[in-house]
């Protein structure tokens, strides 16, 4: 081996969610590259979901992901009521979105206190970070715990909801059933806000990204069930347009296909969602953005976790309205008669812009379907991210350098895979 190279190699990260790893090379000096490898062998869902009912996709694609399936659920119910041009009632949506508001709540708090804090605070992991700040870590399981009550009481479970269905609900709560949750979800709230104070106090590396931002947006409203697709470069399209902007390739170093807009890289996701959309916040949101420093864009990917942490804010805000306004549907679901056709739908992950498109054949079984999920959609960006970031930081040495760039990736909240959990870092220096 030339003495002038060096290797660094570490294994077994547990804060990101499935298998990848990367690799960075450097020569005299100078970055020569930087490959996101994720490696994980596909799941062929998009394969199985092909000759299956059309009423089936919402609860199998709720499977693909255990911390988002409500994602998957809402994404699959838009793209088919859309095939079989079916319009769902506005109180079902409304239960819809709060339903979605646990899983923000749920994800969110889960990647600020137990997946990215610690990088912030010099842990190595949740359990030490616990020995020092017990309550600290103790008001984000109760967090936690509060969308995960909110999913249970709308979806059956927390974990693949299973009260989900086209066209609505198998069941709706009444109202006077809503009382205990109002109260856990109020005391939630404080917790919020304290959240949003601690993160906006880290210490954030620089780092400012160029990337085109996409995410939905809806008229006076913070998008999370459905929208239009807006970006930041360019003007707002339908979501039955997203393929005729956004192409996805195949690249040698990644079984995950990456994907463009337009040509380009581009960024979904957090930071994306509130520089596209920061005036819908609700007014304790609003405020809490503000005393967090958070302007009307955020373009540094370290402060995603001050964004993540007043989304939490939002989604506890706009169930406490939801809750407060709710008049129990007059019937728990609309029919969805299946009709030969392809639909689109698309709906805001806690990690960015999930979509679906659909086609029915004139059976009623699925002939064809397509899912692009936000982590694949932001492979480019966070190696842009990565590069940029070494670049600047090549005096480093390897330990503290592997270590920003542990802390790069983590701010992305990639969901790789929803079983195994490890990542493989190697810097090869010339």
């Amino acid at each position: 081996m030339n003495p002038s190279e060096r290797t660094l190699s570490v294994g077994a990260l547990t804060r990101v969610e499935g298998e990848g790893a990367l690799h960075v090379a450097l020569r005299d000096g100078e970055l020569r590259s930087v490959q996101l490898n994720i490696y994980e062998p596909p799941r062929f869902f998009e394969a199985f979901l092909r000759g299956r009912a059309h009423t089936e996709p919402p609860d199998l694609t709720a499977r693909v992901c255990g911390i988002c399936p409500v994602a998957y659920q809402v994404s699959s119910c838009n793209a088919i009521e859309d095939a079989c041009g079916v319009q769902v009632d506005e109180e079902l949506v409304a239960l819809r979105r709060l339903l979605y508001c646990g899983e923000w709540i749920n994800s969110h708090a889960l990647h600020i206190y137990l997946l990215h804090a610690p990088d912030f605070l010099g842990y190595d992991d949740i359990v030490g970070m616990a020995r020092d700040h017990r309550q600290v870590v103790e008001r984000g399981l109760a967090l936690k715990k509060a969308g995960n009550r909110l999913m249970e009481f709308v979806g059956g479970r927390a974990i693949h909801p299973v009260n989900v269905r086209l066209g609505g609900f198998y069941s709706v709560p009444m109202r006077s059933e809503f009382a205990p949750l109002q109260e856990l979800l109020r005391r939630a709230l404080d917790d919020a806000v304290a959240t949003v104070e601690w993160v906006s106090g880290f210490e954030f590396p620089d780092l400012e990204l160029d990337h085109e931002f996409l995410a939905l947006t809806a008229a006076g409203r913070y998008p999370i069930e459905n929208g239009v697709i807006a970006r930041s470069a360019g003007p707002a399209f339908g979501v039955a347009e997203f393929t005729d902007h956004v192409a996805e390739s195949q690249l040698p170093h990644s079984t995950a296909l990456h994907a463009t807009l337009d040509g380009g890289r581009y960024l979904t996701g957090p930071l994306a969602r509130y520089s596209l959309n920061a005036r819908a916040l609700s007014p304790i949101a609003a405020q809490a953005a503000a005393g967090a420093g958070l302007a009307g864009e955020c373009r540094n990917p370290f402060r995603s976790i001050v964004v993540r942490a007043v989304e939490v804010v939002y989604a506890l805000e706009e169930a406490l309205r939801i809750i407060d306004e709710y008049q129990r549907p007059s019937r728990p679901f609309v029919p969805v008669p299946a009709r030969a056709g392809v639909g689109h739908g698309v709906s805001e992950a806690p990690r960015g812009l999930l979509y679906h498109r659909y086609r029915i054949d004139e059976d009623g079984l699925v002939s064809a379907a397509t899912m692009i999920p936000p982590t694949s959609q932001n492979q480019g960006a966070i190696e842009a991210d990565l590069a940029r970031l070494v670049s600047g930081n090549l005096t480093l040495d390897d330990a503290a350098l592997t270590g920003l760039c542990e802390q790069l990736i983590r701010s992305y909240d990639p969901c790789i895979s929803c079983s195994a959990h490890f990542l493989t870092l190697t810097v090869e220096r010339g």
